[in-house]
């Protein structure tokens, strides 16, 4: 498999994600001034949809759109159980969390990544309060999102609360996330993804 990224975008949540199953692969980053990757593949190509993740299968295909991704490598694994069994409640909780982390959080962070408006930055950092304040209480009493274990949706939300301090959101109103965060950060594979994409040293 080949996963196409970008460092430290929402494909690095995919990126720990395979680290965590053990299987192989590789990683081709993404030039977003030329969209070509790093081994000079045309990355419209490959995605027209023009943002990573994207992941090129063992047969060739490709698979796009980071919360798919996630649970496909943790089907692909099942005995690392990064996702609850298809078809449990467990699992349709774990969707309920990457949807929510997908179009709540992340999309709220959008805006803030450009040049916006006083009006428009003012409505992402409200928006993105109210996110987090949901997620910080749920995690009030609990070391992960889903039933008691780390799962993929655990690593998508470590991964987009990193980018408060990219763009200047504080997320010190919420202690029980950022305590989230290090406790995901601690991990091996979640350190080997950092190091790879050259985001630690």
């Amino acid at each position: 498999m080949k996963l196409y990224y970008f460092p430290g975008a929402c494909s690095l949540a995919s990126h720990i994600a395979l680290r965590e199953s053990g299987m192989p692969f590789e990683i081709d980053k993404l030039d977003l001034a030329t969209r070509k990757t790093a081994s000079g593949e045309d990355y419209p190509q490959i995605n027209p949809k023009g943002y990573v993740p994207a992941l090129r299968l063992d047969d060739g295909s490709i698979l796009t759109e980071g919360p798919a991704i996630l649970q496909y490598v943790a089907d692909r694994k099942p005995d690392m159980q990064l996702a609850p069994t298809a078809g449990t409640m467990g699992r349709y909780r774990l969707q309920e969390w990457l949807t929510y982390i997908g179009t709540e959080i992340h999309k709220s962070f959008g805006p803030l990544f450009g040049t916006p408006s006083p009006e428009v930055h003012e409505q992402a950092v409200t928006q993105l309060h109210r996110r987090f304040a949901y997620a910080d209480a749920w995690l009030a009493d609990k070391d992960y999102l889903v039933g008691g274990r780390y799962s993929v949706a655990d690593i998508y939300l470590f991964v987009v609360s990193g980018w408060g301090g990219h763009v200047g959101f504080d997320m010190s109103p919420f202690p029980n996330v950022q305590k989230h965060s290090a406790r995901i950060a601690a991990r091996p594979a979640v350190q080997a993804a950092l190091k790879a994409e050259g985001l630690i040293g």
